[in-house]
């Protein structure tokens, strides 16, 4: 992302490898000071996590903030749940469609927006292998093409 008061932090690249994203939402995260410094620093990572619903409030599981190397007894552990800041028609919303469609909320990235820590979630839908198969094999076609093109513009 390249707007005015935004710095990406993390991006899960494995989430759109594994998944087709139909929808993606912006939420808050809470969390605490060490937390906000690590993350600042860049020690965070999405890979292996997922978002659920639990008694009409939305979480992050899985998602790893390496402790704080200052923040002695004030670290939390690096693993666990965090509460994400979403609007009740919206976890209300999400909570139908992973419910009724089996569609999964993936955290994409994580990002500053002005001082604060913002995910962006998507309402994914896993891939099959053979899915997987054709975006490698779309994205090394589109490599060879660009590649093609550019050696004909230099000679």
């Amino acid at each position: 992302m390249k707007r005015e008061g935004f710095k990406t932090i993390a991006d899960n690249r494995k989430a759109r490898h594994d998944y087709f994203v139909l929808e993606s939402f912006e939420a808050g995260i809470e969390l605490v000071g060490t937390e906000v410094k690590s993350i600042r620093q860049g020690g965070v990572n999405l890979k292996d996590s997922w978002c659920s619903i639990d008694n009409g409030e939305a979480f992050i599981k899985g998602m790893h903030i390496s402790p704080y190397e200052k923040g002695n007894i004030f670290n939390k552990d690096p693993l666990r749940v965090r509460k994400l800041l979403l609007h009740k028609k919206e976890i209300l919303r999400l909570f139908g469609t992973t419910k009724q469609d089996g569609l999964t909320l993936i955290p994409l990235s994580i990002y500053f927006k002005g001082s604060r820590v913002k995910i962006q979630l998507g309402l994914c839908k896993g891939k099959k292998l053979h899915d997987k198969r054709e975006s490698i094999a779309m994205r090394d076609a589109k490599r060879n093409i660009d590649r093609a093109i550019k050696q004909h513009n230099n000679s």
